[in-house]
């Protein structure tokens, strides 16, 4: 049977993300920085060919593939957004420190949501279910490279959930414009629901073989 394989791609950087922000939803803009970024990363390494990009809906994610993937089609995948912040998005840890539920969801955000928000539990639960029907999608149509740009906890959370080798989802943790290629073998996939990380994107290059 046919494998797929898909790269999970961090959007490049936003400016409120870097001063200490919850951003979620919040439907903000690449930064200028992040965008000079990708193009030196894409100078520097190259991005890998994919017969299909998809993106997050919102717009530092579709501007990422703009960069990345300069006039393909892109698919989004409303179910690959970020976490919803609630009502914190846009504010930081500090503005946040005196109210007592920041205090119980930093203590258990699986089942803490915030306010207006998502749990962790809620978030992970959309991405998986998203994620599956991407790779539903995927096999459907004999689609054999795909690439997703995405954002960090999104990908975090299926590697975590399906990942092989294992690992904590902080284990998972990538620089803007970076991430990781998986591998999708159907019988695997189907019997045990796991994917197999197979490198980092883009790829890194190959030291010189020694004489």
């Amino acid at each position: 049977m046919q494998s797929y394989i898909i790269y999970l791609i961090r959007h490049g950087a936003v400016e409120e993300t870097n001063r200490g922000r919850y951003i979620g939803r919040t439907d903000v803009h690449l930064s200028d920085k992040g965008r000079d970024g990708l193009r030196q990363i894409s100078e520097q390494f190259g991005y890998p060919y994919a017969e299909r990009i998809y993106s997050s809906p919102l717009q530092r994610c579709t501007e990422s593939c703009a960069v990345i993937y300069p006039e393909r089609e892109v698919k989004t995948l409303p179910a690959l957004s970020e976490c919803d912040f609630g009502a914190w998005e846009g504010k930081t840890a500090v503005e946040l420190a005196g109210e007592p539920a920041f205090a119980d969801w930093l203590k258990n955000s699986d089942k803490t949501p915030p306010p207006g928000g998502e749990s962790g539990k809620e978030f992970a639960a959309r991405v998986c279910r998203g994620f599956e029907r991407l790779v539903e999608t995927l096999s459907a149509e004999n689609v054999n490279t795909a690439a997703v740009i995405t954002h960090g906890g999104v990908i975090m959370t299926i590697l975590a959930m399906f990942g092989l080798p294992q690992a904590e989802s902080y284990r998972w943790r990538m620089d803007n414009g970076y991430g990781f290629a998986v591998r999708v073998t159907p019988m695997l996939w189907m019997r045990d629901r796991v994917i197999e990380v197979f490198d980092t994107v883009p790829f890194a290059p190959k030291l010189p073989e020694e004489e």
